[in-house]
């Protein structure tokens, strides 16, 4: 992080992780299936605005969670376990250790030109996220996070390359991106 004052500049190492939440509207209900929004559009507009574009094209990943009806707040769900899920993260990141032999430790750490080394795409994929990333509108610094969250899911699933799966489930990570 970096200060400026009339005094000087200062530089401080950081390295964090944002998790953050909000409402997609002021009442809280845009999108419920169960309960009606009441707010007008330009009341929707005005309150998603307070987040900046460029603040929004430096967030990763934008995952929409809905409302869980009464009946599913006590119930098991049937999903992966955690244990399962922890065995797949601690592979990913072992695999991400030897790819960049320690030297960044992570995906998302990936420069553009480490991004366009170790996220080829065949053509037919280039072509196929090409149109996806212009009908969304990426800047050149959405076009490469999408490409480094596609690695990791890649990792995730064991893909050697990274697969047209694997950037249509990180574009599903975008277009939660407010609307």
């Amino acid at each position: 992080i970096t200060i400026a004052r009339a005094s000087g500049t200062v530089t401080f190492p950081a390295r964090f992780m944002l998790v953050a939440a909000m409402n997609p509207c002021p009442c809280g209900y845009r999108g419920d299936r169960r309960r009606e929004c009441t707010c007008a559009l330009g009341e929707v507009r005005a309150y998603q605005a307070r987040l900046s574009g460029p603040l929004i094209d430096r967030i990763d990943m934008i995952v929409e969670v809905p409302r869980l009806a009464r009946e599913e707040l006590g119930e098991e769900s049937p999903g992966e376990s955690s244990d399962s899920v922890k065995q797949r993260v601690v592979g990913a990141r072992a695999l991400q250790e030897r790819r960049f032999n320690d030297s960044l430790c992570s995906n998302a750490k990936m420069s553009p030109i480490q991004t366009r080394t170790y996220c080829r795409l065949t053509k037919q994929i280039k072509l196929w996220y090409l149109a996806a990333a212009d009908k969304m509108s990426l800047s050149a610094r959405g076009y490469d996070r999408v490409l480094k969250v596609a690695r990791t899911i890649a990792d995730l699933a064991g893909h050697d390359r990274v697969e047209q799966i694997d950037i249509a489930e990180a574009i599903q990570y975008q277009v939660g991106v407010l609307k």
